[in-house]
């Protein structure tokens, strides 16, 4: 009986904990302090505020209320106080909630503005229309697995030769994944390996980023080398 009983209270506490992490997501202004930290960086409170269109303490008692329930995170930065998303977990949810929510819709026309539909950010990886075929890519080469879910040994030796350090084996999370794009409704890569290469053309200035913004562009440089090493010529 007493098993019967806790058994039921830990089902009763996980339901609970569900309808918790719903409600975080439920409010509209929080919403937007999401999707805007859906970029990768972190923002101030005021500049979260003039995103979600809200005065500043309200602002507070959001970003308050995200940090309890551990979507977003504060850090401190000398006299500045700046938030970003806890986790790769956080921005996969949202990710995935983006594309229910688009799937729900009662409009079959995707109103993604095109330039956010090109290219954007993913929180720590590439998404968008170049991403997708990024993703083709990697499979149609075998340089991933056909699910998307593991890098090959030949895969891992074709990113070195480019300069694309995975670091297989250090982090805990996934190598690669297929992540599902929610303009594109097809996947992107995602994981380490999808960090990896956002990383890397950030670095060697293969792409700019907009600020305050997920959108990405590609530059004459980034363009040349996708064609070069990924084959990738549709580029805009």
């Amino acid at each position: 009986m007493t098993s019967f009983i806790s058994e039921n209270e830990e089902e009763y506490e996980l339901e609970s904990r569900m309808a918790l992490t719903a409600a975080v997501m439920a409010d509209k202004s929080r919403s937007r302090m999401l999707s805007a930290l859906m970029d990768g960086r972190a923002w101030t409170a005021t500049e979260l505020s003039a995103v979600a269109d809200v005065s500043a303490s309200t602002a507070s008692a959001h970003l308050a209320r995200l940090c309890e329930q551990r979507f977003v995170i504060s850090l401190a930065q000398g006299r500045h106080r700046y938030f970003r998303l806890a986790s790769t977990e956080i921005a996969q949810l949202l990710e995935r909630l983006m594309g229910v929510a688009w799937a729900s819709s009662t409009t079959r026309k995707i109103a993604t503005p095109l330039s956010l539909r090109h290219a954007r950010t993913c929180y720590d990886h590439l998404a968008g229309e170049i991403a997708v075929m990024l993703f083709d890519t990697l499979i149609s080469r075998q340089w991933i697995t056909a699910e998307g879910d593991a890098l090959t040994p030949l895969g891992q030796e074709k990113l070195a030769e480019i300069g694309i350090e995975t670091g297989a084996g250090v982090s805990r999370r996934k190598l690669s994944c297929g992540c599902l794009d929610w303009s594109e409704r097809r996947y992107h890569t995602g994981g380490v390996l999808g960090a990896a290469l956002l990383t890397y053309f950030e670095q060697q200035r293969w792409i700019t980023t907009t600020a305050g913004s997920r959108q990405v562009t590609f530059t004459p440089l980034g363009i040349r080398k996708l064609q070069l090493h990924f084959g990738i010529t549709t580029l805009r």
